[in-house]
Formats: structure tokens, C-alpha cells, sequence
């Protein structure tokens, strides 16, 4: 079948093993599958993710120097259910979406950062049954693949402790910084800030929900909430991911103020401890979702309470991957890219 590799820091296509479903497993045609900012940096990076798994003694046998099928947000349809399936909760024709791990006999394994499975910038894929999740009917399939990232943005915001009273700045309106955008907004939180360079994405950002939105190389995000509020504990989702970020954060922010960082910085980082250590900040450092949270979103984006269509903003085939790697490192052209495999061109 045919794929989009990593293959040395470069994405090609090649065609790969066709994956044979094994005990517990289902094979599954993709659908759809976002091009995520981790999938950018880890082109560039993947062996910051290895040092990542190993610094919490969790044995990998990922190999980032060997070639790789990313690929973690994604809707597919079931084709065939492998052996010991029973009682599994798909069938064949279902559309569904999964948590990307797969339940191997070797451990959990991370779908999109391995080389033995493919993720889903590929033809067809495996999911392990029992996890895997039918799609409500009616439910888009390219919107449905849009799950995943805003499970991030939920679990964001659960850990934040964001409550009622409190006011919200949301650094970077990428989809991740969108997704928390989302889920403040349903949650009625209200001033909620949102501060990016690009236009397209400060437009999407008022349209999921914040009630102020700034460039801030005209006003700086502390100076808005300043200027529309002021006064409520402030909470600071900073979900850029660039060296220096938090430093500024929390050189800019109140005292007592709690930080949330969603985005991921791929390389070394410096701030001055002091800073946060005199304005008792609180921070939390958050990664993916747990279970409830990812099925909660599924639920949410089919009863229409997360608008996620807005956020596509072009969709490609596997021959388009490498192009559209390049396309969304220019945020004034794209927020969410679709990987369709049987799609052809940048729509």
C-alpha cells in the first residue's frame, strides 16, 4: 500500500507493507488525519520524543533514524476485524476514530511514532478493536479526525482548574491554542484573550469564542486583559511552543496567576526561577487526554457544541503531504491541514 514516510527528515512516498490485523486488531481504511504541529517538529526532532518515552522509563523500540509513518488524528472505516475480536464495539463499514495507541503484545505502543505500525498518512492502518470508537451517524468523517487535537484542548483546560470568575489569555491560535479557545468558551469563561501574528488564525480565534483578540506586535495579550478586564485571577494557556515564551509569560504576568503550557518546545529552554518564585505562579504542564476526555470530544463535535470545520483550511493526498508540511509553516496560509489518502491536490 502506499504511504507518506519520514524518511530521514523528509517526507516521501513508498509504498509499504500492507499491515495484517493479529489478535485484538482491526484493519481500517483512513479517511482522514490531521497534519499535527508535533508531526512538523518531529520530522526535525524525533529524537527529543525518544529521550521524552525514556526519561519516563517507558521501553520503545521507536528507531527515529529509520523511516516512519506518522499520522495520529485521523478517522477511518473498519474493513476487517482480525481474530479474538469478539464483543468488539465496531463492525466492518463503521467509521470510527481511536485513541493512537495500539495495544500490542510488546506494550502500548504510539500510533504515528513507530516503525512496525504505520500511523495514518497512509492507505489503511491497524487499531486495536476494544479502544477503537464508532463515529455518531452523520458525523463528517474529515471532522470526526478532528478529535484528537481537541482532546487536547479539553484536557488543557480541565487541568488549568479554570473555574467560573476567572479570565483567560490564550497565547497561539494554532489548533491546539483553538481547541482551548473552544472548550473556555462552552464553559462560559469570559474575558477569554487571544493573542497570535497571524490574521487568518485571530479571525478563527473570535469565531470559536474569544471575546478580545490581539497581534501582538501591535498589543501585547497582558495589556488587552489590562485594558478589558484587569481584575479577575488570570489564568495563561501559552500554547506556542518557541523557546523564550514562558520566560515572557511569566515575566509579564500578576502575581498568583496560574500558567498552563499546552504547547511543546522541542529544544532546550532557559527561564529565571526567581520570576515565577516571587509571584508564587502556579504552572501545569499538560500532554494529551485520557479516555473520557477523548470520547467527551467526540460526543461534543457531533452534537455541534465545538465548531471544527472553520479550522480545516486545506486538505491533501499522500502526494501533497510534503507540501503541505511546508505550507503550514506560514500560519497566514493554513490552520488545519487534512490528509485524505484517496484525495489528490491542495484544496
Amino acid at each position: 500500500m502506499r504511504a507518506a514516510v519520514a524518511h530521514r527528515g523528509k517526507i516521501v512516498v513508498d509504498d509499504v507493507a500492507e499491515p495484517r490485523p493479529g489478535p485484538g486488531d482491526v484493519l481500517v481504511a483512513v479517511r482522514a488525519c490531521g497534519i499535527c504541529g508535533s508531526d512538523l517538529h518531529a520530522l526535525e526532532h524525533a529524537d527529543a520524543l525518544l529521550d521524552a518515552a525514556r526519561s519516563l522509563d517507558n521501553p520503545t523500540e521507536f528507531d527515529p533514524s529509520a523511516d516512519f509513518v506518522m499520522g495520529h488524528e485521523f478517522s477511518a472505516e473498519v474493513l476487517e476485524l482480525g481474530p479474538e475480536t469478539d464483543g468488539a464495539p465496531v463492525t466492518p463499514g463503521d467509521l470510527v476514530v481511536s485513541l493512537p495507541v495500539m495495544l500490542a503484545p510488546t506494550g502500548l505502543v504510539a500510533l504515528g511514532f513507530d516503525n512496525r505500525f504505520p500511523g495514518a498518512y497512509a492507505e489503511r492502518m491497524l487499531l486495536t478493536a476494544a479502544i477503537s470508537m464508532k463515529v455518531p451517524d452523520g458525523l463528517d468523517a474529515r471532522h470526526a479526525a478532528l478529535t484528537e487535537p481537541m482532546a487536547v484542548g479539553l484536557h488543557a483546560v480541565n487541568k488549568s482548574r479554570i473555574a467560573a470568575g476567572d479570565a483567560a489569555i490564550v497565547h497561539g491560535c494554532g489548533p491546539l491554542g483553538l481547541a482551548a479557545i473552544g472548550w473556555l468558551a462552552s464553559r462560559g469563561i469570559e474575558p477569554i484573550i487571544a493573542s497570535d501574528f497571524s490574521h487568518r488564525r485571530r479571525a478563527l480565534a473570535a469565531h470559536m469564542g474569544a471575546h478580545e483578540v490581539v497581534d501582538p506586535a501591535v498589543e501585547p495579550a497582558i495589556d488587552a486583559w489590562r485594558r478589558v478586564d484587569g481584575s479577575r485571577p488570570l489564568v495563561v494557556f501559552e500554547a506556542v511552543g518557541v523557546p523564550g515564551m514562558l520566560d515572557r509569560i511569566m515575566r509579564d504576568v500578576p502575581a498568583q496567576s496560574r500558567l498552563c503550557i499546552i504547547g511543546v518546545c522541542m529544544v532546550d529552554d532557559t527561564v529565571l526561577p526567581l520570576i515565577p518564585a516571587v509571584k508564587e505562579l502556579s504552572i501545569q504542564f499538560v500532554f494529551g487526554y485520557d479516555p473520557m476526555e477523548f470520547a467527551q470530544t467526540l460526543t461534543a463535535i457531533a452534537e455541534g457544541q465545538l465548531d471544527v470545520a472553520s479550522m480545516i483550511t486545506g486538505s491533501v493526498g499522500l502526494d501533497g503531504v510534503a507540501g503541505a508540511f511546508t505550507a503550514l509553516r506560514d500560519p497566514d496560509d493554513h490552520v488545519k491541514v487534512l490528509v485524505e489518502p484517496s484525495s489528490s491536490g491542495l484544496g
